[in-house]
């Protein structure tokens, strides 16, 4: 018969395996808070046109107007980590839940490009805030699974983004905007009253042990960080963030524009640039977690951002459309996890405070991507202005590699 000890052991080795049922339960929660705010925040992106005529304003106006969300979302960051440290990350996620849907419904019955802009204002307060706090309380569910599994978080925001940009579209052509938004708000609502009973029920426990020292981070002999070690190394995972947010957005605005005027495509197959990157990036998160098991954070970092690097590259220079195409859809699949893992590894060395500094670094590459890829494609063109992602991917590679022994490889 098997002795006690082996019986032990084997019981010790399922419960690793099988993480206790309240934090399965609270994963579920926080994956689908992360599908609702990709999905409110597409319900509005399709409906952008539509209000743009609404409010009758002109692309430069419309432009303005959109800053409301990067500003609101910018501002608002910072004091939300201050927040999740006073209040609880799970509560400050379902308030500013409630924030996101309510503000959701306004747009369409704004009727100025001001009065757009101030109400978007509040999109990206609720947009950014709960970001930071989701991704607060993703970073400590990852430390009690002992997992990497912020990826797989990810990916749920770009599926709830897909999700919403393909129910928005056919219900662009049977229903008003304000129709649409209120539903959108109406439903945000209904989700965050209900799941955030049960993100509220199961607490997620806080590690007892610190974590591992670090040479770069300052860390003593008793796994203490030094507090200016900490702030630098917070700031090279927003750096990190920012190289690749840059990417993203660029390419969300830029590269459709790409295929219809250097390629000459017809605007559907325009569209597929966006669809090439959104789904590749969908992928590329639903399989993060077995990535990062296999090569580790630092290595995936590296060879997420190379890929983008000559994704992009092919994406501009591409002499035919499917060339281009398949350069794009590189270029996500490179960029899908290195956001999530620089998100988590700052918050796990800075806690919400941390998440707040690389979220903002990370979404003001975001802001900045668009306008600078247009002042450069003015000036040199498109393709060309559109290297700067690629190289920007290769600096965070180069970033990532020269900070391998560092809190990212610490995190492996």
């Amino acid at each position: 018969m098997p002795s006690l000890n082996k019986i032990r052991s084997v019981l010790a080795q399922q419960d690793r395996a099988s993480p206790p049922l309240p934090l399965r339960r609270l994963r579920v929660a926080l994956t689908a808070f992360f599908a609702l705010d990709g999905f409110v925040f597409a319900g509005w992106v399709v409906r952008i046109p539509a209000v743009k005529e609404q409010v009758g304003a002109s692309a430069g106006a419309l432009g303005l107007a959109l800053l409301g969300v990067s500003a609101g979302a910018v501002a608002t960051m910072i004091p939300s980590g201050r927040l999740c440290r006073r209040f609880g990350a799970r509560q400050v996620t379902i308030g500013t839940g409630a924030v996101l849907s309510l503000s959701v419904a306004l747009p369409p019955f704004t009727h100025s490009p001001l009065a757009l802009g101030l109400v978007l204002l509040l999109l990206g307060v609720g947009f950014g805030g709960m970001n930071v706090a989701m991704n607060s309380v993703a970073v400590d569910l990852v430390t009690a699974l002992r997992r990497p599994i912020m990826p797989g978080f990810h990916a749920a925001y770009s599926l709830g983004g897909l999700v919403g940009a393909g129910v928005g579209g056919p219900l662009a052509a049977r229903l008003t905007p304000a129709q649409h938004l209120v539903g959108v708000a109406v439903f945000g609502l209904v989700f965050t009253a209900l799941l955030g009973r049960l993100l509220l029920r199961y607490p997620v426990p806080r590690p007892s042990e610190p974590a591992a020292p670090s040479a770069v981070t300052g860390e003593g002999a008793h796994g203490t960080a030094r507090p200016g070690g900490a702030r630098r190394t917070v700031a090279v995972f927003g750096l990190i963030a920012l190289c690749t947010a840059y990417g993203e957005g660029a390419l969300t605005e830029w590269g459709p524009l790409h295929l219809q005027e250097d390629l000459h495509t017809g605007p559907a197959l325009a569209a597929a640039g966006y669809a090439a990157v959104a789904l590749a990036m969908t992928v590329g998160r639903l399989s993060g977690t077995a990535l990062l098991l296999r090569f580790g954070p630092t290595r995936a970092v590296v060879l997420g951002g190379l890929t983008a690097c000559a994704g992009m590259l092919l994406g501009a220079f591409g002499p035919a459309a499917w060339l281009v195409l398949t350069g794009f859809a590189l270029t996500g699949l490179g960029l899908a996890n290195v956001f999530p893992v620089a998100i988590g590894r700052a918050g796990a060395l800075g806690g919400p405070g941390g998440v707040a500094t690389a979220s903002t670094l990370g979404y003001a590459g975001f802001l900045l991507g668009p306008p600078t890829i247009g002042f450069l494609a003015d000036a040199f063109g498109l393709p060309v202005a559109l290297t700067t992602v690629a190289a920007l991917a290769a600096v965070a590679a180069a970033v990532a590699h020269t900070t391998r022994n560092s809190s990212l490889a610490a995190g492996a």
